[in-house]
């Protein structure tokens, strides 16, 4: 063990060499030989000579500036073009650009006095320059490594542009850290250790209490892996949680971390993919290496459909491809030729459908764990796991806001808190009550309310009508969701919202779809009846219808004429559709007849209760808003009684808000 943990601290102090040395000893060799290379090439074309020799030059009428050293005693004289086949016969001796002479002077006053003889003779005419030696050679070295200096710098700029950043774990210090070219191919997991504070735990996680079930068996190996190793068994390599977004796959990934009481590695699957080529694969290395060190220890990758799409089903330009690369690594790291004793991955996804087959075999990830949108006893949990800072009234029930939401997931709920919380506040509230939570679900499901939005009367009769056909056809059909609130005061893009209470199912029939989507034409149907003319209100509706009629007919087998078929097809990249043209022609007339038939439907029903119709839009035309309590008092009691409505009725009937608003634009 001891030699393990010193090999170990021995790999670490290797890998963390610091690329800093590397950089200054590159920068001081090229500006050696820059200096040095400029020397030369200066003097090149200079002479040394006597002081005779370089006051015959200057008589003779060769000098065109001349630069006097006081510190070394020297003097030198720059060669006119035109006189220097004089100073320099061959060309050999003088291959440079600023031909030059050079000379040891006696003395400051003898070399004044000579020049000025010289200047009054008219044999010199150029300047005179006095230097000291120490400035001319500073400043030398200044001007020529400033060039060089810029270039470096330009350099270093723009491959720690390249490099990227984001990980604040890979690299120490100086031009080796998270924004260096040569960290590029480290990975960008963050690493949250075991000894952290403020650790997520399954107490965090309210509801999925399937999915706790499931992972509570890695919990179980990490914290005793004896207990399973002993009989032979072997823990699960990897674990993929598959569900809608917003359930809390990534909370429930992180709570396994913290109930284990092990290192987490996390990082999103866009992490892997980088512009240059490898860069991928070698993240994939990197990060396995560093789970090696730290094991037991758990890999959470968050979005893996960015990196483990299905292969040979897309077109590639290139014939090599980066993400494939990085998914050969990544199942190679999983199975392949080594062993990860202790390294369990975890992954998330939305998209299971499309991950490639190779990574979802035994051995790799051996199970799929569904986290789906939570019930009316897990959303209870959850709305009490948010409302623990909250500020609530004390006659607040969480059975009430549980059955008001359903189909939110565990996202939706913590926007609903925070929602009520700041309505409270706007409203100076000391808590948050009942109506602020019925404010948040209406202001998150239909929009914001435009109560300075100017409407005709006109406008605001068509809107009225069209709800109350939504209201009336709803009221009367078996199949269709229970009324809560309708409201004609613009939310958001709508002009008009529609509440309504959906009875949460596993499965769903087909008279079930036809009574739904029949309630859902009742706001056209009824415009075109009491009104004589259609709106354009009417537009979100009919996409809905269509979809759904389309869904019936290409995908469920729901259709007469194209009973127990489904011509769904998950290949994304297929441009083909895999029915005829002939098939696509009934498929049309089929999903035509079904919406023309819960059209006609729907006029039928509203021509019988034109009168109760009648009362109800004028009740919403006054009103703006209007309940079920209202539907009721004109229509009697519905004949047929949810299950949703049975829990309503066990609360002392208190009206419940809305999970759907049917929003018109």
């Amino acid at each position: 063990m001891a030699n393990e943990q010193k090999n170990k601290k021995n790999k670490g102090k290797q890998s963390s060499f610091n690329f800093t040395w590397i950089y200054i000893i590159i920068a001081t060799v090229l500006g050696y030989l820059f200096i040095n290379g400029g020397g030369q090439l200066e003097n090149a074309g200079s002479r040394e000579v006597n002081y005779t020799k370089f006051q015959k030059y200057v008589r003779e009428g060769y000098a065109q500036r001349i630069v006097a050293d006081k510190d070394g005693g020297t003097v030198t004289m720059y060669v006119q073009r035109d006189h220097i086949r004089e100073v320099f016969p061959t060309t050999q001796d003088f291959k440079g650009k600023t031909p030059t002479v050079t000379a040891q002077y006696p003395s400051d006053d003898r070399l004044d006095d000579f020049l000025e003889s010289e200047r009054k003779a008219k044999h010199f005419l150029g300047e005179v320059e006095y230097r000291h030696s120490d400035d001319s050679t500073w400043w030398n070295i200044f001007f020529n490594l400033a060039p060089m200096a810029v270039i470096i710098f330009v350099w270093i700029f723009l491959l720690r542009r390249m490099g990227g950043g984001s990980s604040g774990n890979s690299g120490s210090s100086g031009f080796s850290g998270p924004m260096s070219i040569f960290s590029v191919g480290k990975s960008r997991a963050r690493l949250v250790d075991k000894d952290e504070e403020n650790k997520v735990t399954f107490k965090d996680v309210a509801g999925q209490e399937g999915a706790k079930q499931e992972v509570q068996e890695i919990v179980d190996f990490l914290k005793n892996p004896a207990k399973y190793t002993d009989l032979g068994g072997k823990i699960p390599k990897g674990a993929l949680l598959v569900g809608p977004p917003g359930t809390g796959k990534t909370l429930l990934a992180k709570a396994v971390a913290g109930e284990a009481d092990v290192p987490f590695f996390s990082m999103s699957g866009s992490d892997f993919v980088e512009m240059f080529v490898g860069v991928g694969a070698s993240r994939v290395r990197d990060l396995f290496y560093k789970a090696k060190e730290k094991a037991p220890c758990i890999i959470f990758i968050d979005e893996i459909d960015a990196v483990g799409r299905a292969r040979g089903n897309r077109m590639s330009i290139g014939g090599n491809d980066e993400r494939e690369n990085t998914l050969n690594q990544l199942l190679t790291e999983m199975d392949g030729f080594g062993t990860n004793s202790g390294v369990i991955i975890l992954a998330a996804t939305n998209r299971a459908d499309i991950l490639d087959q190779a990574l979802l075999r035994a051995g790799r990830f051996d199970r799929q764990i569904h986290v789906d949108l939570p019930d009316v006893n897990e959303r209870r949990a959850i709305f009490e796991v948010h409302l623990r800072p909250i500020k609530k009234a004390d006659d607040l029930d969480l059975d009430f806001l549980s059955r008001q939401t359903p189909g939110f997931s565990g996202a939706d709920i913590a926007n609903v808190c925070n929602e009520a919380a700041l309505i409270a506040a706007r409203h100076s509230h000391a808590t948050v009550t009942k109506e602020d939570f019925l404010s948040a679900v209406d202001r998150i499901i239909g929009g914001l309310e435009k109560k300075t939005k100017v409407m005709t009367s006109d406008e605001k009769r068509t809107i009225a009508i069209h709800e109350a056909g939504h209201a009336t056809v709803s009221w009367h059909l078996q199949y269709a969701n229970p009324l809560v609130k309708v409201t004609i005061v613009p939310r958001g893009r709508a002009l008009g919202a529609a509440w309504y209470l959906p009875e949460e199912r596993q499965i769903t029939t087909r008279e079930q779809m036809l009574d739904e989507m029949c309630a859902t034409l009742g706001g056209r149907a009824a415009e075109e009846i009491f009104t004589g003319h259609i709106s354009s209100g009417a537009m979100n509706d009919l996409e809905r219808v269509t979809k759904q009629a389309y869904g019936m007919v290409a995908y469920m087998g729901m259709s007469d004429k194209l009973p127990n078929l489904c011509y769904y097809n998950n290949n994304e990249y297929q441009f083909q559709k895999p029915y005829s043209e002939d098939t696509a022609r009934e498929i049309d007339a089929e999903v035509k007849r079904i919406i023309a038939e819960q059209y006609a439907r729907a006029k039928a029903l509203l021509s019988e209760k034109a009168a109760g119709h009648g009362q109800l839009a004028g009740i919403l035309q006054e009103r703006e808003v209007i309940f079920a309590d209202d539907v009721e008092n004109i229509f009697g009691k519905r004949p047929w009684v949810s299950r949703t409505e049975e829990l309503l009725e066990e609360n002392n009937g208190e009206a419940d808000a809305t999970t759907e608003a049917d929003a018109k634009s």
